[in-house]
């Protein structure tokens, strides 16, 4: 179901779990909220038994499906605004414990999230560890700054050993950080949650995804 936060943005929210195990917020990619992530809430909603929310990263932009267009509008993308957001659609749940996982741009706000309190455990997915070059601006903080702000030991970090946008000097950071990473060796960027892509792998996907419901769960 389509919701609105406060502060204007949509989401996309399944609270239909009786006695939910903990709340998630979801943080899409760059190509923000669809039917991928509409079927991704239900999904962990009803396979995770908790409540489920994605939040729009673009929200009052008309952007087309071009990733071009996108990688440009990253750089007008304000980090206190966004990272508000997903605190909001924290709050939207009703449940004490939330997590918050991400993918791509998404993994990439996992990394600065992890500055606040309200996330209990984070997972990110193949998340950019520095601003690339293209998105940098006054509103893009730097990941790894954030990190060592707040709660590296809550995040968990899902690499594709053969992802550009996470070389090994960078993954060195994380693990110098406190964050856990859990490296798949012949995966590349976008390796799990989009079946649909020539990258997607299956198996890796399948052990990602359980390895970041245990790490949620975990206390």
């Amino acid at each position: 179901m389509r919701i609105t936060l406060p502060s204007g943005t949509p989401a996309e929210i399944d609270t239909s779990v009786a006695n939910p195990t903990m709340g998630l917020v979801i943080a899409p990619d760059i190509f923000g909220l669809r039917p991928l992530f509409d079927d991704l809430v239900a999904r962990l909603a009803r396979e995770w038994k908790m409540a489920v929310i994605a939040v729009e990263p673009f929200p009052g932009k008309e952007l087309s499906a071009d990733v071009n267009e996108r990688f440009a509008a990253m750089a007008k993308v304000d980090d206190e605004v966004h990272l508000r957001d997903l605190i909001e659609a924290a709050d939207a749940l009703n449940v004490d414990r939330v997590g918050l996982i991400g993918f791509c741009m998404g993994g990439m706000y996992c990394f600065k999230s992890a500055r606040s309190d309200r996330f209990a455990k984070i997972s990110s997915f193949y998340g950019m560890i520095h601003v690339p070059e293209g998105w940098q601006s006054s509103s893009q903080g730097d990941p790894m700054s954030y990190l060592y702000a707040g709660y590296p030991e809550r995040v968990l970090a899902i690499i594709g050993a053969q992802d550009p946008y996470t070389p090994p000097d960078q993954v060195n950071e994380l693990f110098e950080s406190g964050v856990t990473v859990c490296e798949y060796p012949q995966a590349v960027h976008g390796f799990a949650h989009d079946a649909s892509r020539p990258a997607h792998r299956a198996d890796d996907a399948a052990d990602a995804f359980a390895r970041t419901y245990e790490w949620l769960l975990a206390e």
